[in-house]
């Protein structure tokens, strides 16, 4: 196939692979998760009504980030297995279609969201602030595709094991935002406004590099020239099959969320939701390092099927639940220690100090949580690596939206136990989910080899 040296990697040893590959994601989504504090931050300088408005977009936000992620993954997927199968000239026609499919879908999630944009803020209570909402909607919204297609292009550069080019400029991207915030909102006066548009040029400058580089300098190991384009649905179709149910699975994970609030609304009151939402910011950025893990663990493994090589599919899975749980278990004792520490980050004004001693309660419980991801994260994305992603966003919808809930339900409610319960019960809930999820995949894997076996 003229292998390069990325080629090279993600076609020999999944440890090291995953190893080279893991990295550098962590290090961007660490960054993209700082930029969305920080945003906050800049904006809550304006008052409470515009904090509020873009408390109201960001689900909204999400949703569309969730898809540039989901379709990044599902062309990630399709394009390693035809690395694997060393059949380039398919892998540059896939991601000839992945490009397609994201100007496609770029333009119309950006119509339908600019259409039903005030009817939607108004569906969730931000009638009270509609014009903030509206002057950010807008631009974010118009600008959709600066957020889509960064992550589905990066999608095609990680098949290939270009890991610099896939993460570096989305990590730049968050950077740039960062700065352009205070500069845009205070100095040019633009307000809430200003805030959007440094949302928006920082992807679209790291789109601009991603295209240089595609189409300009035409150095990457896949050719996207029009002599390797053949229309195929069916490529189409590979690439949403994986794709949408990974947009989806981010979609779940909010729904549990408005769930888990409601529940402790009922139990404790608003406080116990201040808690909540303080302290699972900060359960989110514990798991990215196996979030991280597995999102490399798509390529390795689609390369690994493609090849029909099991035993190095097998690898990939075991390797990175071990590497991403190492890395759970020093965070989960750091957040444990420095508990009380990292939760007056949330409460260092007088209005919110009764919040430190709850929110590092909170911590110490819920660090445990972090434990379980490497399991269920790792079985997911390599279900979509081998290009089955409706199996992934079964088991993350049955372990969310039915072990979770019922166990919360269960120790909260009809056990008494409150909002402890409810706490304890996401735990009971995640960890049979998580452990149910990597058994389904180590099952998958070991039918794929007698498979192969028998064959023979």
């Amino acid at each position: 196939m003229g292998k390069n040296e990325n080629i090279e990697m993600i076609t020999g040893d999944p440890k090291k692979a995953i190893n080279k590959l893991s990295l550098p994601i962590i290090a961007s989504m660490f960054l993209i998760f700082a930029n969305s504090i920080i945003d906050s931050i800049w904006v809550a300088g304006l008052g409470a009504e515009p904090l509020a408005a873009l408390g109201y977009t960001t689900p909204l936000f999400m949703i569309i980030v969730g898809f540039g992620n989901g379709l990044g993954a599902g062309g990630n997927s399709l394009i390693s297995r035809y690395i694997g199968a060393e059949d380039k000239a398919s892998a540059n026609n896939a991601a000839i279609h992945n490009l397609i499919l994201s100007v496609i879908v770029s333009v119309i999630i950006s119509i339908i969201f600019v259409i039903l944009m005030e009817p939607m803020f108004n569906m969730m209570g931000a009638s009270s602030v509609i014009n903030y909402a509206m002057d950010y909607g807008f631009i974010i919204f118009s600008c959709s595709f600066a957020l889509l297609m960064p992550p589905i292009v990066g999608g095609a550069f990680r098949a290939e094991g270009d890991i610099k080019r896939a993460t570096v400029p989305i990590a730049v991207a968050a950077i740039i935002n960062m700065i352009l915030d205070p500069l845009f909102i205070y100095t040019f006066g633009m307000g809430i406004q200003g805030a959007a548009w440094a949302t928006v040029l920082g992807p679209l400058i790291s789109l601009g590099v991603m295209f240089y580089w595609i189409f300009v300098k035409k150095d990457t190991y896949l050719s996207y020239n029009r002599k390797d384009f053949h229309n195929d649905l069916i490529m189409y179709k590979d690439i949403l099959v994986v794709g949408i149910p990974a947009s989806l699975e981010q979609l779940v994970l909010s729904v549990l969320t408005i769930f888990v609030n409601y529940m402790l609304t009922i139990v404790s009151g608003p406080v116990s939701v201040a808690v909540y939402t303080a302290g699972w910011r900060i359960i989110n950025v514990g798991m990215l390092p196996a979030i991280g893990i597995g999102t490399a663990a798509i390529s390795v493994a689609g390369v690994a099927f493609g090849a029909k090589k099991y035993e190095n599919l097998r690898v990939t899975a075991r390797y990175a639940v071990k590497v991403a749980l190492i890395a759970s278990i020093i965070v989960c004792i750091i957040l444990n220690v420095f508990a009380n520490q990292i939760a007056f980050i949330f409460s260092y004004s007088e209005n919110s100090a009764q919040l430190e001693p709850l929110i590092a309660s909170f911590l110490q419980i819920m660090c445990l949580f972090i434990l379980y991801v490497p399991f269920g994260a790792s079985a997911g994305n390599v279900f979509q690596g081998v290009g089955k992603g409706t199996i992934s966003f079964i088991l993350t919808a049955f372990r969310e939206f039915i072990l979770v809930l019922i166990f919360a339900y269960l120790l909260g409610f009809t056990f008494n136990m409150g909002e402890f319960g409810i706490y304890c019960g996401m735990l009971l809930g995640g960890g049979i989910g998580s452990l149910i999820c990597y058994a389904c995949i180590e099952l998958y894997i070991n039918k794929l080899i007698r498979g192969r076996d028998n064959a023979v």
